[in-house]
């Protein structure tokens, strides 16, 4: 994995794309939270977020590059090489 020492850009990158889940994530709660009108058309818009960010993330946990405009699509996708836990 990528580390702070060895690959500064890229490991700022992954924290990005870790502080963007985070925050989509705390603002799909609180829109669950306070609004009646919340429907799962906009669950899905707003899970859908928090899983891309996490999915590059997780993609790009192992890129010592900069993660390309190809790649991006790619990296967005579900892992299949992460099993769920549970």
């Amino acid at each position: 994995m990528i580390n702070q020492k060895n690959n500064y850009a890229e490991y700022a990158m992954l924290l990005t794309e870790l502080d963007d889940a985070r925050e989509h994530l705390e603002a799909l709660v609180n829109e669950m939270k306070n609004s009646v009108s919340f429907d799962e058309a906009d669950f899905a818009v707003d899970l859908g977020h928090v899983y891309a960010r996490l999915n590059r993330a997780w993609h790009a946990r192992n890129q010592a590059s900069e993660v390309t405009s190809e790649q991006h699509a790619a990296f967005s996708e579900f892992p299949h090489d992460l099993k769920p836990v549970g």
